[in-house]
C-alpha cells in the first residue's frame, strides 16, 4: 500500500530517545554524587546493594536509548519494533506508578512532616499543592511522553518506511511484538536475579518463609535459569515456553503472597541490611506493614498473568 515517508520523524524521534539515554545517565552520576553527600552529613546510607543495582539498571537503560536513538535515526526496523516495546513499557510503568502514588504519596508526607499532630506538620493545603505538582511531573513524563512515542512508532507509515530503508529481515522480526516484549523483560530478569546474590543478600520470599544465603543464593540461580530458558522457547514460538512461563509465575505469585501475608516486609528489609533509621521511616507511613505486602503483589501481578494468558495466540503448538 502506498504510505508518507516518516524519515524525518524517525530522525527527530531519534534524537530526542538520544537525549532520553543523555537524561537517564544524569541519574547515574546524581546517584553517586548524592551517595557522596549523604557520607558527609548524619543521615543513615543507603545499602550499598541498593545503590550498585540502580546504577546498573539505569546504566544499561541509557545505552540501550542511546543505541535505539541511532538505530531510528537511520531508520533500523529493529530500532522501530524495540522503541515499540520500550515505548508500552514505560507507559505501563507510568501507570503503575501513578496509582500507586495516590495512595502512598500522602502517607509519606505525612510521615517527613512528623504526622498530624506534629507541630512542624504542613498544612494540607501544601500537601495537595505538592501532590498535584508530583501528579503533573508523573503525568507528563510517564504517560504523555510514551504515549506520543508510541503513537508515532505504530504507525503504518513509520513501519513502511523502515521496511523499505531496512529490508533486510531482523531478529525483531521473528516472532509477534507482543511475545517479543515478553521475552526481553525475561530476559532482563535473567541478569537482576544473578547479581541478588550479591546485591540483595539473596532474600526471597519461598511459602511463607524468606530464604537466605545458600538456599537463596540457590532459589535466585534456579529462577535466572527458568526465565532464560522460558525466553528463548517463546522467542521461537514454543508453546512449551508459556507453559513453562505461566506455572512458574502462579507458583511464585503464590509462593509470594502466602509469605507476606505471613511475615511482615519490614523483616525482608532487615535481611537485606537495611539501616534500621531507614526501616522507621517505612514503618511510619503503614503501608508495607501487615498484610498490604499481600494484597499489593496479588494487584500487581494479576494483570501481568492476564497478559501472558493473552500470548498464547500467537504460539504454535510442538509437532
Amino acid at each position: 500500500m502506498p504510505y508518507q515517508d516518516r524519515s524525518t520523524g524517525l530522525i527527530v524521534f531519534g534524537i530526542l530517545t538520544i537525549l532520553l539515554g543523555c537524561l537517564t545517565a544524569l541519574f547515574v552520576l546524581l546517584m553517586l554524587v548524592g551517595q557522596l553527600a549523604v557520607r558527609s552529613t548524619n543521615a543513615p546510607p543507603t545499602p550499598l546493594w541498593a545503590i550498585l543495582s540502580a546504577i546498573l539498571i539505569y546504566g544499561i537503560l541509557a545505552v540501550a536509548l542511546v543505541w535505539l536513538g541511532i538505530g531510528s535515526i537511520k531508520a533500523r526496523r529493529w530500532a522501530r519494533a524495540l522503541l515499540l516495546i520500550f515505548s508500552w513499557s514505560w507507559l505501563l510503568i507510568g501507570v503503575i506508578a501513578s496509582v500507586s502514588m495516590a495512595f502512598v504519596m500522602p502517607k509519606i508526607l505525612a510521615g517527613a512532616t512528623g504526622g498530624p499532630d506534629a507541630n512542624h506538620a504542613l498544612p494540607a493545603s501544601a500537601i495537595v499543592g505538592m501532590m498535584i505538582g508530583m501528579f503533573l511531573v508523573f503525568g507528563v513524563f510517564f504517560i504523555v511522553v510514551p504515549a506520543v512515542w508510541i503513537f508515532f512508532y505504530r504507525s503504518r507509515h513509520v513501519k513502511a518506511t523502515c521496511e523499505s530503508r531496512d529490508p533486510v529481515t531482523r531478529w525483531t522480526d521473528a516472532c509477534p511484538l507482543p511475545v517479543l516484549a515478553l521475552c526481553l523483560w525475561l530476559a532482563f530478569s535473567v541478569p537482576m536475579m544473578l547479581v541478588m546474590p550479591v546485591m540483595g543478600h539473596a532474600v526471597m520470599p519461598f511459602f511463607g518463609m524468606f530464604l537466605t544465603g545458600l538456599p537463596g543464593t540457590l532459589l535466585c540461580l534456579a529462577i535466572a535459569a527458568l526465565w532464560a530458558c522460558a525466553a528463548w522457547l517463546l522467542y521461537k514460538l514454543d508453546v512449551r515456553g508459556w507453559w513453562l512461563i505461566l506455572i512458574a509465575f502462579v507458583v511464585f505469585m503464590v509462593s509470594a503472597v502466602m509469605t507476606y501475608a505471613r511475615h511482615d516486609i519490614i523483616e525482608m528489609y532487615q535481611l537485606m541490611g537495611y539501616p534500621q533509621a531507614q526501616i522507621d521511616q517505612i514503618q511510619k507511613t503503614g503501608l508495607l506493614t501487615g498484610n498490604h505486602m499481600a494484597w499489593m503483589t496479588a494487584f500487581f501481578m494479576v494483570p501481568f498473568l492476564g497478559y501472558i494468558v493473552f500470548i498464547k495466540k500467537y504460539l504454535r503448538q510442538k509437532s
